[in-house]
C-alpha cells in the first residue's frame, strides 16, 4: 500500500472563503492571487473553486498560460509585470495585464510591437519600498505610459505593508490618493488584512486583490483567527500513525534527544515529516489532531517521521489519522496559523511547501 499521507484541497471553502471576503467589499472587482502555483494548493486544483473571481493575479507566464489553458477568458495580472522585452509578446498572445513598476519596463513598452495596445497597472512605492514608483516620480512615469501608442487603459495600483497590524494604512494611502488624484484610471488597493479590517477603503477601490485569506489563513494572526473571519481551511495534510512507543520517565524522543518523558508515556509515529514539508522548527508541544482530538508533537521533526503523544487517547493506534494542519474526518479543525506560529513561520510558508511527493486529492 502507499504510504499514509495525503493533503486534501477543499474545493467548497475555496468557493465559501472567496464569497466571505467578498461580502467585505461587494462592490469592488476582485483579483484573487494564484501566485506560488496558488500558495502551493495547485492552480488546477483551485480553479473550480475560484471561478467566481473578476480575475486572476499572478507573476510567471506559465501560471498564466496554465490559467488560460483551463478556460478562464477573463483578466489575468501580471503583479511583478515584464521581465524582459520578449514578455510582452505572451502578453498580447494571451491577453494579459500587467504591472508597470520601473522606468525599464516603460522602456520595454516603448519597443514592443505590437498591434493591439496593452491594459497596464502603474505602481506606486507609497512606502513599502520593494516595487514601484516613488511619488515624485509617479506622474511623469504615467505621462510617458500615456504617451505610448503600445498602451491602452492606466490603471493605479499600490501594496500596504501594515494592514495586518497597528501602524495601520493610513499614511500609504494618503500617498497613494495624492500621486494619483486626477490621474483617469482604476485603482486597485488592499491586500487580504485591508479588505478584511479596512472595509471602507476596500469598498472604494475598483479593484481588491484577496490572496493568503483565501486559503484559510487569517492575515492578522494571531490577533484574529480564521474563525473571526468565518474562513475555511481549504488544505488539509494528514497522515497515519505507522509504530507505537511506550515511555517510561527518563526515555528520550527522537534526534538530540531533545525531548525526554517524566512519566509514563505513549507516542504515535506519524508518517509525516520535513521532506513532506512539515516544519523541522516545529517544537514540542505543537498541536496535532489524532482522530479529531487535540494532541500535539513530542521531540524533532524527522525527515519522514513526527511523534505524537497518544497518552490521553487510548482509543488511538495504528493507522489513526493525524491531522497536521487543517480538518479532519471528524469537522474538527487546526488552523494552519497555529502550526506556522509553532514554528515561528507563517501559514503562506507552510502551504508553499507541500512536497511535491505528498500525494493530493481535491474534493
Amino acid at each position: 500500500m502507499p504510504r499514509p499521507i495525503q493533503a486534501t484541497i477543499h474545493t467548497q471553502a475555496l468557493h465559501s472563503n472567496l464569497n466571505q471576503i467578498r461580502s467585505h467589499a461587494p462592490d469592488s472587482k476582485y483579483w484573487v492571487v494564484v501566485k506560488a502555483n496558488a500558495y502551493g494548493h495547485g492552480i488546477e486544483r483551485v480553479m473550480n473553486g475560484l471561478r467566481a473571481a473578476d480575475g486572476f493575479a499572478l507573476l510567471d507566464l506559465n501560471e498564466a498560460q496554465r490559467v488560460r489553458d483551463l478556460g478562464w477568458r477573463g483578466p489575468i495580472l501580471l503583479l511583478e509585470g515584464a521581465f524582459e522585452l520578449r514578455d510582452l509578446e505572451l502578453c498580447s498572445r494571451l491577453d494579459l495585464w500587467h504591472t508597470v513598476h520601473c522606468e525599464e519596463q516603460i522602456d520595454m513598452m516603448a519597443a514592443h510591437k505590437t498591434h493591439l495596445p496593452h491594459r497596464v497597472f502603474l505602481k506606486l512605492n507609497s512606502g513599502m519600498n520593494r516595487l514601484g514608483f516613488a511619488p515624485a516620480q509617479y506622474r511623469s512615469a504615467w505621462a510617458r505610459l500615456n504617451a505610448l501608442p503600445q498602451v491602452d487603459e492606466i490603471s493605479h495600483m499600490t501594496h500596504f505593508a501594515d494592514a495586518d497590524g497597528p501602524k495601520g494604512i493610513a499614511a500609504q494611502m494618503q500617498q497613494f490618493t495624492q500621486a494619483t488624484h486626477d490621474l483617469p484610471g482604476e485603482r486597485s488597493v488592499s491586500n487580504s488584512a485591508a479588505i478584511l479590517r479596512h472595509t471602507q477603503l476596500a469598498q472604494e477601490a475598483d479593484w481588491v486583490r484577496a490572496g493568503i485569506a483565501l486559503y484559510g489563513s487569517a492575515p492578522d494572526y494571531p490577533e484574529n483567527g480564521i474563525d473571526y473571519w468565518n474562513l475555511q481551511p481549504t488544505m488539509t495534510l494528514e497522515a497515519g500513525i505507522i509504530g507505537i512507543q511506550n515511555l517510561q520517565p527518563g526515555d528520550a524522543v527522537g534526534y538530540g534527544s531533545t525531548f525526554v518523558a517524566e512519566h509514563p508515556m505513549r507516542i504515535g509515529i506519524a508518517a509525516c515529516g520535513y521532506a513532506d514539508g512539515y516544519p523541522r522548527s516545529c517544537p514540542t508541544g505543537t498541536p496535532v489532531l489524532v482522530q479529531g482530538q487535540r494532541s500535539s508533537t513530542v521531540g524533532r521533526v524527522s525527515m519522514d517521521m513526527l511523534a505524537v503523544d497518544l497518552t490521553h487517547l487510548p482509543q488511538a493506534g495504528m493507522g489513526s489519522k493525524v491531522t497536521l494542519w487543517g480538518r479532519a474526518a471528524s469537522g474538527a479543525i487546526l488552523a494552519i496559523d497555529e502550526v506556522a506560529t509553532s514554528a515561528k513561520t507563517v501559514g503562506y510558508e507552510l502551504m508553499c511547501a507541500l512536497a511535491s511527493r505528498v500525494p493530493v486529492v481535491v474534493e
